[in-house]
């Protein structure tokens, strides 16, 4: 796979949930070593999106490709076994467990009937230190003791720990405060720099602004627009969210005109 080529490419795919098309014809492109924040209103499609990706549901019609290859997901161990993992925004967090036994739940290491603490506490040791986490006090401290942002950080880094290639993020700053808001999008950043492709659900524009490479706006099932970040204010993301359509971006007037159905 060349730096041209997406990791993740979608062309022209199709879900419909019996009579109602939730998603059009969409293409999405997503790089390793970028975020691309992907953002819409309620009912847009976005999360339909992502349980495709993610091989929750199988997209009805429409190309997947992975690194450049045609691929088939039609469930989530087969989006795994690409490198794609998924942190939902209820974060799937065990409360009465540490920091290790939550980054390694469900493929947890043994040594014949026994855990092997030792290899998962220094594969959870090395993951968070590759990501420069440094908020959380000891690996050992139970996750109900953790502050919000360093919930979302044990989330995302259990999703790094299996040699992902793509991870994506739902939601990820939406019940925290201005200071953990920050530590999660710095670590958002560098999971990016990391090399890793990185797709952001997110309603606020403002940290969509400050971490995305490119956003990807989706307007009643339709892609409006994938643009660079650089290239958009504010006021056009909004604009492109709820009209579909900003000055000479996003789709065309007669689609707009009929509701998005043409």
């Amino acid at each position: 796979m060349n730096d041209s080529t997406p990791l993740l490419e979608l062309r022209d795919v199709n879900k419909s949930f019996g009579p109602v098309h939730v998603l059009r014809n969409v293409d999405l492109s997503v790089y390793a070593g970028q975020v691309t924040a992907l953002v819409g209103d309620n009912g847009a499609g976005k999360s339909t999106l992502i349980k495709g990706i993610a091989g929750i549901h199988s997209f009805d019609s429409g190309e997947y490709l992975f690194e450049g290859k045609p691929v088939s997901v039609t469930e989530p161990k087969q989006a795994n076994n690409l490198g794609i993992e998924v942190v939902y925004q209820d974060l799937a967090l065990c409360d009465n467990l540490d920091v290790v036994h939550n980054m390694f739940l469900g493929r947890e290491e043994s040594k014949g009937i026994v855990l092997d603490e030792i290899t998962m506490e220094r594969r959870a040791t090395e993951t968070l230190a590759s990501l420069s986490v440094r908020t959380l006090k000891s690996i050992r401290q139970q996750v109900s003791s953790l502050s919000g942002g360093q919930r979302q950080t044990v989330a995302i880094a259990r999703a790094v720990l299996w040699n992902s290639k793509l991870v994506i993020l739902d939601e990820p700053t939406a019940a925290l405060g201005v200071a953990q808001t920050e530590q999660v999008l710095n670590l958002v950043r560098r999971l990016a720099d990391s090399g890793l492709g990185v797709i952001l659900i997110s309603h606020n524009m403002n940290d969509v602004l400050q971490v995305a490479d490119n956003i990807a706006c989706l307007y009643l099932g339709q892609l409006a627009a994938q643009i660079s970040a650089k290239e958009v204010g504010h006021g056009q993301i909004v604009e492109l969210i709820t009209m579909g359509r900003s000055g000479d971006i996003g789709l065309n007037p007669e689609t707009v005109a009929a509701g998005g159905h043409v």
